[in-house]
């Protein structure tokens, strides 16, 4: 822990944060408890003038701070997410369409805070509801049974997987298999992001 610290302060002599510092998993474990601020990722959250609104992922690439280790840059146009509260949801997406916004301020964020902090989400389709789940990326599809419950992971089988896009295209789960949309997938198989997974089990 000693030779750990001598090398936090060295780099901190230099200036530059603990998020930088290049650490393995059991020296961040040893530094978790210092709890030094420098050492918490970063997002930097661009508000853009009105009539950059169309060009938010050139003003995020632009952004100097944007390539450092665990740092990432979001851009929002808060004049623009202001109008569009006030506005339906059918309005809203067409207001957004005009400046060419695929996506709200909101789910850029949430997006690119999930992706700073190394989650994913995936999603489980019933008749009933459709709901997310959370995993870190690079997690497996028998951790992502044993999320949703310890039983299906005891007694996984296969995953069958499909993109979010793709169901929706497809319209079911039995057009997106018979396009070749769905594929089988084992216990090892890492998860992507936006996936519906259904779940295999003999439990």
């Amino acid at each position: 822990e000693f030779s750990l610290l001598q090398r936090v302060r060295e780099h901190l002599e230099k200036e530059r944060p603990l998020r930088e510092l290049d650490l393995d998993p059991n020296e961040k474990k040893r530094l978790r408890g210092f709890m030094f601020l420098s050492e918490k990722p970063i997002l930097y959250v661009l508000n853009a003038r009105e009539q950059e609104a169309p060009e938010l992922e050139r003003l995020e690439q632009r952004y100097p701070l944007g390539g450092r280790p665990n740092t990432a840059v979001t851009a929002v146009c808060g004049q623009v997410e202001a109008e569009i509260a006030e506005l339906s949801e059918e309005e809203a997406g067409e207001y957004r369409a005009s400046y060419g916004l695929k996506d709200s301020g909101l789910e850029r964020l949430v997006r690119a805070t999930y992706h700073l902090m190394g989650f994913l989400s995936f999603f489980t389709v019933s008749e009933e509801e459709c709901r997310a789940w959370t995993l870190r990326r690079g997690q497996t599809a028998l951790e992502a049974a044993a999320t949703v419950h310890s039983d299906f992971a005891q007694h996984f089988i296969r995953a069958e997987v499909v993109g979010w896009r793709d169901l929706l295209a497809a319209g079911s789960l039995a057009a997106a298999r018979d396009r070749g949309l769905l594929r089988l997938e084992g216990k090892d198989y890492p998860v992507q992001d936006g996936q519906v997974i259904y779940i295999r089990h003999s439990g």
